[in-house]
């Protein structure tokens, strides 16, 4: 063996064999004993046997860690892969066989891309759950929690991170919401506030410091609590509208009700405008700011002050005008009432101060209202006594005009009274049916009232009979007339054939307009004016109305002394009557 080692040139000088070649040689020369040598020899194969076994012993722990490193790679692996949840992950190695080197070497690449996975996904779950725990935090009420966040390493999965994803979405959406709703809230109050007058700033301030415009809108609180207090201050804003808005509109109506009694000019008026415009809006038809305004409010009931004072100062004018409505009402719906007692008796209220002025305009007020009515339930028997006297002027004009014996005449105007005369003829033919219809609408009226109708404080029935019995003697008259007539037309005859010609015919009647027969209540006998008089007037009522009736109507076209003198010579036409 040694010989070998020696021959071999390609070990180095120093190889046992060279080594052992050289002990012997220097034993040689000592003189060593085989024994000794034995000894020596025997201690060197025994060294060389713990060198060689404490070789193999380092070699299996070697080999036994390599395995351990090698078993605790794949539980790695496998627990990485089980926690990201990657249970095909495309690095993992399929073969088990080789040394365990090559095992590892094949192993590491995977382990080391898991690691880099994990790490990644470790960071992904962590900004996911501190969005979550932020959000969270902003809707309990806070924005930080005490706890620091930890993530669960044993479960990385996507599917966890899918949920945690869709956990966040939905307190994204809720936070959004949330948001929303405040800055609604916020909207509502800063309108609220600028119609009813109040500091924006500090009534959100007080809910919240978020709420300012000063800050962010991603920075504001969105807390259960935020949005309770939000919501109360809403309702008592919208309660204070409430309020306010009907105070003011008491007060406009109040307002109102004084101009109307004082008669207060526009331009005054106007300046309230503001007040009056809401009087019938609803509470969500204000929006105009400063419009509920505590002050404005002030302004209006400073006003409706005044106007009070005021109208204390003027109530006997403002009664007066009152009382002189409802004489122009009793006026114009001929009812005759003692004005002077009426308006002696309210000037005697105000002064001893007994009745209130407010109730004492209320029941002139009444009282208006109530002759409105009258008025209006003897509006249509008005209107039939209008007709009935305007008949009666013109047959007392068909009777004048009857009566002259130059109608006929080729006159300036004529024609127009003949066209009148036509008319006036077809309407007096009207006149029974007209009062008999009167009459009938009279005595309805009093049977449904239980009152006498009185037109200008005569009763209207007496009136109505007169007229019939004066209308009997007027028409008796009228044939006695006639009679008369054809008596002087009969002697006319008789003397043209004694005398041999026709006498100028004497024409007293004419010249007079005065005819034979009976007089009606002392004046002439049955003249035109005293027919006039009984038809429309009587001796209680003479002078009741200031616009009475002219006798003599307006367009009635009188004959001049030289149309007279030019007349027609000839027969004269014979007389019309009605």
């Amino acid at each position: 063996m040694a010989e070998l080692d020696v021959q071999n040139p390609l070990i180095g000088e120093t190889n046992c064999g060279v080594l052992l070649h050289q002990l012997q040689k220097i034993w040689d020369e000592v003189g060593e004993s085989d024994e000794e040598r034995d000894k020596m020899l025997l201690q060197l194969e025994q060294e060389c046997l713990d060198v060689y076994k404490r070789k193999v012993d380092q070699a299996a722990k070697s080999r036994a860690h390599l395995i351990q490193t090698l078993a605790d790679a794949k539980l790695e692996l496998s627990t990485l892969s089980a926690s990201l949840g990657e249970t095909t992950f495309v690095g993992i190695p399929d073969k088990t066989s080789g040394t365990i080197k090559e095992q590892l070497a094949a192993i590491a690449p995977a382990l080391e891309q898991l690691w880099k996975q994990k790490e990644e996904r470790i960071k992904e779950f962590l900004n996911v759950q501190t969005q979550i725990q932020k959000i969270r935090g902003e809707i309990a009420g806070g924005n930080q929690q005490s706890g620091s966040l930890k993530v669960d390493e044993s479960d990385l999965s996507l599917k966890k991170l899918d949920e945690f994803n869709d956990q966040l979405q939905e307190l994204q959406k809720e936070k959004s919401d949330r948001l929303h709703k405040v800055l609604e809230y916020v909207s509502t109050v800063h309108d609220l506030c600028a119609v009813l007058g109040i500091d924006f700033y500090g009534a959100v301030t007080e809910v919240h410091p978020s709420l300012n415009d000063a800050t962010g809108v991603q920075s504001k609180s969105i807390s259960n609590d935020t949005l309770a207090s939000l919501a109360k201050t809403v309702l008592a804003l919208e309660e204070d509208k409430k309020q306010r808005l009907k105070k003011l509109q008491e007060l406009a109506t109040q307002l109102i009700d004084l101009w109307n009694l004082m008669d207060t000019s526009k331009e005054e008026r106007s300046c309230f405008d503001h007040v009056t415009c809401n009087i019938s809006a609803s509470v969500d038809d204000v929006t105009v700011p400063g419009a509920l305004a505590l002050d404005l409010i002030e302004q209006a009931e400073l006003e409706v002050e005044r106007l009070d004072k005021l109208k204390g100062s003027r109530m006997k004018e403002i009664a007066f005008k009152k009382q002189g409505e409802l004489e122009e009402i009793f006026a114009r719906a001929h009812i005759e009432i003692d004005t002077e007692a009426a308006r002696a008796k309210i000037l005697a209220l105000i002064d001893s101060g007994t009745v209130e002025p407010s109730e004492l305009l209320a029941d002139m007020d009444n009282q208006i209202i109530k002759a409105k009515e009258e008025a209006v339930s003897r509006k249509d028997i008005l209107d039939k006594v209008e007709k009935w006297m305007s008949a009666c002027e013109e047959e007392s004009w068909l009777d004048d005009y009857n009566r002259d014996d130059n109608r006929y005449n080729a006159s300036r105007g004529a024609h127009l009274n003949l066209k009148r005369a036509e008319k006036a003829r077809i309407l007096v033919n009207k006149i029974p049916a007209l009062v008999d219809s009167l009459v009938a609408k009279t005595r309805a009226w009093e049977e449904e009232h239980g009152v006498t109708f009185a037109y200008d404080g005569v009763p209207l029935l007496a009136m109505l009979d007169e007229y019939a019995l004066l209308r009997q003697d007027r028409e008796e008259e009228k044939r006695r007339m006639r009679d008369q007539k054809k008596f002087h037309e009969q002697l006319n005859t008789e003397q043209e054939a004694i005398f041999g010609s026709r006498p100028s015919p004497a024409r007293p009647l004419s010249s007079t307009k005065k005819v034979v027969g009976p007089r009606v209540n002392g004046g002439a006998a049955n003249g035109t004016p005293n027919r006039r008089l009984s038809m429309n007037q009587n001796g209680a009522r003479s002078g009741k109305r200031d616009n009475a009736r002219p006798i003599a109507p307006s367009n009635y076209v009188a004959i001049s002394k030289e149309d007279a003198s030019s007349r027609v010579s000839g027969t004269e036409p014979a007389p019309v009557t009605p």
